[in-house]
């Protein structure tokens, strides 16, 4: 097994292990099991854990954006594309085994802890309030709506994992419509 293929295989096991029992929870070891992956090549790969939660992270960062903006792509322009975000949050919501945002979860666990994992939590929450400031930009909207739609989507994703209901991205288009319409 070449470097790339063990790599995948890690990163495959480690992200479905960490987001569904928690990444304090699961240990190397059962990485290992998962991935099929020997512990010593585990090791060659990941020389630790933080560094492996890092790696699942920055690829859950780069397929989270990619299929948000392909959603949103998909509408024709204006307040629509932004309103799609609430969309898209909704199917995100209802997928099976949905259980909150990896990144909210992962610094809840170990932000304090792991200055590597809070950067890169820090990253991504950042990308995507860059991507909605791009999205209100081309809808002609106001910057300062930026921060509260933002704020609408991360409750929703935080309430959506509490709840068990995907109802919150609802909530949080409609919240998000008034707030463009008074802008």
């Amino acid at each position: 097994m070449d470097h790339a293929e063990a790599e995948a295989r890690l990163l495959d096991a480690a992200e479905a292990l960490f987001y569904e029992r928690g990444i304090q929870a699961v240990g190397m070891d059962q990485v290992r099991t998962a991935s099929g992956v020997s512990l010593k090549r585990l090791y060659q790969v990941f020389p630790s854990k933080s560094e492996l939660v890092r790696a699942c992270l920055e690829r859950r960062d780069r397929r989270w954006r990619e299929r948000l903006a392909a959603y949103v792509d998909g509408e024709r322009g204006g307040e629509d594309r932004v309103l799609a975000v609430y969309d898209w949050l909704y199917e995100w919501f209802t997928e099976p085994g949905f259980r909150g945002c990896a990144f909210i979860n992962s610094f809840g666990e170990l932000g304090a802890l792991d200055p590597a994992v809070a950067d890169a939590v820090r990253a991504h929450k950042n990308a995507f309030s860059a991507y909605v400031a791009g999205l209100v930009a081309d809808a002609g909207g106001p910057e300062e709506a930026v921060g509260p739609l933002v704020l609408l989507a991360e409750g929703a994703m935080t309430s959506a994992a509490i709840s068990g209901s995907p109802d919150a991205a609802r909530q949080a288009r409609r919240g998000a419509a008034r707030l463009l319409a008074a802008s």
